[in-house]
């Protein structure tokens, strides 16, 4: 049982000048574009809209925003033209700009323009209306549609993170659900940490979160609608529930169920209560997650005598070991929103690691490490990974605090994520339009 306990708790840049700017995130690291990002003028909530664009674009680490006490030309209004000659002396290569109007039902309209600077050419011309209370969304929008129009990449800018939020001693840990911005805006606590929480999920259409719950002493899955706030548990199973994951349509849902110190993998419907059991080993399956058409699964097990990952079709048939690294053990297993590539923790000499292969096991890469690194997320995008990481214990003995952070699959750009106490098991959700 102590062993089962442990398995459950346990973009490259290329920029090349071409007619039309673009960023090629599959190639060899290179210096962020240039870009500027002018006046968003108009109503109060100009200037607020224009930094938390400004922040999303700069903490991709694709982008450098020029600094505005450079800009020679003032930009007045959506409609405007750019002198081109005077973005191109401060070297911007990208020009962003817009109008803020204030509707008369209380919603925010902002129109927006974005220009390749060198090639004298519009890129991107839209206008995008939410209530004022929105506000920030507006700017992730626009953020996004920056990202995806240089990048030809969808964004992930409007999506939230729902994770485990800590608090207190270590023998008297707080553990409840918080939701998020993905850059720690609209923060709130989803649960009141009466009863310790781990490894909540998204479901992809945005309306439910799953997550196990020590609630009643008992470890078991619990649902909880986003919309209303309510949770109910699956309490159709005999033994004790984890490692909750839903269908690419959310129709379903993947977990492991412990009975006599061992653990199964089952697919339980949301819709009929019907479950399917999908492993039948005397060894620990767990940490199932679908890939992004529903087809096949990945999971870890211990099946091969030490903890590795596995791949089966979605009825439980065709078991494929695809981890066979030397040495070490892994983990947390998530498929990539494209499909193209796996992302686990590896333990290995002591180390944890966060890491990348394609469904196959190729490409094997380890792209951060720590005293502590786990539970990667995908950013839906497929580009960027959130992560927990706790650090080190200090010279006096305290344990060393957990938090939030992200990285670019390639391995570069890592962020602190902050959050208001300490953090971890982060999911992140589908965009938001």
């Amino acid at each position: 049982m102590k062993k089962l306990i442990v398995f459950i708790l346990g973009i490259m840049i290329s920029f090349s000048a071409k007619a039309e700017l673009k960023i090629d995130i599959s190639g060899a690291h290179s210096d962020p574009i240039p870009i500027a990002v002018a006046d968003f003028e108009g109503t109060s909530y100009g200037e607020d809209i224009r930094q938390v664009i400004v922040q999303d674009l700069e903490q991709s680490g694709l982008f450098r925003i020029i600094n505005p006490d450079a800009y020679i030309q003032k930009m007045q209004g959506v409609n405007q033209t750019p002198r081109f000659q005077d973005w191109q002396a401060i070297n911007a290569q990208a020009l962003l700009y817009g109008t803020v109007e204030r509707t008369s039902d209380q919603r925010l309209r902002v129109s927006f323009r974005l220009w390749d600077v060198f090639a004298g050419q519009s890129m991107e011309a839209k206008a995008l209306t939410l209530p004022v209370k929105d506000w920030r969304r507006l700017a992730h929008m626009i953020a996004d549609m920056v990202y995806s129009r240089v990048t030809g990449e969808s964004g992930y800018f409007d999506t939230q993170v729902v994770y485990v939020a800590e608090s207190g001693p270590l023998k008297k840990r707080v553990k409840r659900l918080a939701v998020m911005d993905q850059d720690g805006a609209n923060h709130r606590y989803l649960t009141d940490g009466k009863s310790m929480v781990l490894t909540p999920r998204f479901s992809p259409n945005m309306q439910k979160i799953a997550y196990m719950s020590f609630k009643g002493g008992k470890p078991q899955i619990y649902i909880m609608d986003l919309g209303s706030g309510n949770e109910a548990y699956l309490g159709t199973f005999p033994g004790m529930t984890f490692a909750p994951r839903f269908s690419p349509d959310s129709n379903e849902l993947l977990l492991s169920l412990a009975q006599n110190g061992n653990s199964e993998i089952y697919l339980y419907s949301l819709k009929d209560g019907r479950k399917i059991r999908l492993t039948n080993h005397p060894a620990i399956d767990t940490s199932p997650s679908f890939s992004p058409d529903g087809r096949q699964i990945v999971f870890n097990s211990d099946r091969s005598g030490s903890q590795q990952l596995y791949v089966m079709d979605r009825d439980g048939k065709n078991v494929k070991r695809i981890s066979f690294g030397t040495k070490g053990t892994y983990a947390t297993p998530v498929w990539s929103p494209r499909g193209d590539y796996i992302a686990f923790t590896k333990i290995q000499g002591g180390t944890f690691y966060i890491g990348v292969m394609r469904p196959d096991g190729s490409g094997e890469r380890l792209i951060t490490q720590g005293f502590l690194v786990e539970g990667p997320t995908w950013a839906p995008n497929g580009r960027v990974l959130m992560y927990f990481k706790q650090l080190p214990y200090t010279r006096d003995g305290e344990r060393g605090q957990t938090g939030l952070y992200s990285i670019d699959m390639t391995g570069y750009n890592e962020r602190f994520i902050r959050t208001p106490v300490e953090a971890s098991d982060p999911a992140w959700s589908p965009l938001l339009h």
